[in-house]
C-alpha cells in the first residue's frame, strides 16, 4: 500500500495558490508568463507547481526546455479540469456571502419537467430547506430541452432538468436517476395481466402519447418504427395529468416514465415494465459552464441527487 499517498499528504500540497498556478501555466504555456500574470517570481510559481506534483505523486507538465511551450500530461489535464471547478466554487461561495450580506434574497431558478416538479423536487426541497431556510427556489416549467438549455445560456435559469442531455463545452449534465419507459394501462385492460411484455404488444393498439415536439417521445416512436411497431395514436397531449386521465377513461394505453407511472393519479391504472430496453431515459440536472455554479445551487443539486437515490 506504500504506493498510495494519504489524503492528508495530498491536502498539504493542494491549495488555491497551487491550483491557480497550474491553470495559469497550462493556459499560458510558460512558467515565466504564468508567474508574471500572477505576480510571483518564476521560482515561487515553480515551487507551487512542484509542491502539488509532489503531493499527488504525478508529473503535471511535460517540460521540453528552451522556448518550447510546456504541455499538460494526462494527469495535469485531469487536475486542471477539477481545479477550474474548484476555483469557480470558491468564487461562488464569496458571491453567495456577499449577496447575503447585502440583504439580498438568494435565489435559485430551476427549469423543471413535469415529472421533476411533481415527483422529485418536493422531497429535495424539504431536505434543502433544512440547511438553506432563507433561499428562494423558483421552479419554471421547462419540458423542452432546447428551450431550457437556451434559457440557461441566457442567464434566465441556474439549473434545469433534462432527459439524456450530453455534457458539452457549454452545459454540464449531472445524472440523477434512470426513468425508463413503461406501459401505462387500466387494471382491467386486455394487456394488464401480461408479465413483462415487449413494446410490440402495443402494435395496432390505441395509444395516448406526448406530442412529438417533446424529444424523448419522438425518439421512442422512431425506435418503434425501426422495429415495425405501429400503435394507433388517438390522442396527444403535453400534460402529464391529462395523459393519465385519458388512459384511466379507457381511451388508450400510454408509455410514460417509471417514476410517474408508479405514482399514477387514478387507482384504476397500473403499469407494465417491458422486458426489452427502449430509447434511454436518464434524468439529469444541468447547469451552464460559462457561469460559476453558486454554492447554493450546488447544494440543491446534492439534495436532488440524495432524494432521488
Amino acid at each position: 500500500m506504500s504506493q498510495f499517498r494519504s489524503i492528508k499528504s495530498i491536502k498539504s500540497g493542494l491549495g488555491l495558490r497551487e491550483l491557480q498556478a497550474v491553470i495559469a501555466v497550462a493556459e499560458l504555456g510558460s512558467f515565466r508568463r504564468a508567474a508574471t500574470a500572477l505576480g510571483y517570481t518564476q521560482s515561487a510559481l515553480s515551487h507551487q507547481v512542484s509542491a502539488l506534483e509532489a503531493a499527488l505523486g504525478q508529473s503535471l507538465f511535460e517540460r521540453p526546455g528552451g522556448r518550447a511551450p510546456v504541455r499538460l500530461t494526462p494527469a495535469g489535464e485531469a487536475v486542471c479540469r477539477r481545479a477550474r471547478r474548484a476555483l469557480s466554487e470558491v468564487e461562488a461561495v464569496a458571491a453567495d456571502a456577499e449577496q447575503a450580506a447585502r440583504g439580498e434574497i438568494v435565489r435559485v431558478r430551476v427549469g423543471v419537467t413535469q415529472t421533476a416538479a411533481a415527483e422529485i423536487m418536493p422531497a429535495a426541497l424539504r431536505a434543502f430547506r433544512d440547511d438553506h431556510p432563507g433561499v428562494e427556489v423558483v421552479l419554471v416549467a421547462a419540458d423542452d430541452t432546447d428551450s431550457s438549455r437556451a434559457a440557461m445560456l441566457r442567464g434566465e435559469l441556474d439549473l434545469a432538468f433534462s432527459y439524456n442531455l450530453e455534457t458539452d463545452e457549454y452545459v454540464e449534465a449531472v445524472a440523477v436517476l434512470d426513468d425508463g419507459w413503461v406501459i401505462l394501462t387500466r387494471r382491467d385492460s386486455a394487456i394488464a395481466s401480461l408479465e413483462r411484455p415487449g413494446f410490440g404488444v402495443l402494435d395496432q393498439l390505441d395509444l395516448v402519447a406526448w406530442t412529438r415536439r417533446w424529444r424523448p417521445q419522438a425518439e421512442l416512436e422512431d425506435a418503434w418504427a425501426r422495429r415495425g411497431i405501429a400503435p394507433k395514436i388517438v390522442y396527444r397531449t403535453d400534460d402529464n395529468l391529462a395523459l393519465q386521465r385519458l388512459v384511466a377513461a379507457g381511451l388508450g394505453h400510454a408509455c410514460i416514465g417509471r417514476i410517474a407511472a408508479s405514482r399514477a393519479i387514478d387507482p384504476s391504472l397500473t403499469w407494465l415494465e417491458p422486458h426489452e430496453p427502449a430509447a434511454p431515459r436518464t434524468i439529469a440536472v444541468c447547469y451552464p459552464r460559462h457561469r460559476p455554479l453558486t454554492a447554493t445551487a450546488r447544494s440543491l443539486i446534492t439534495a436532488i441527487r440524495d432524494q432521488a437515490a
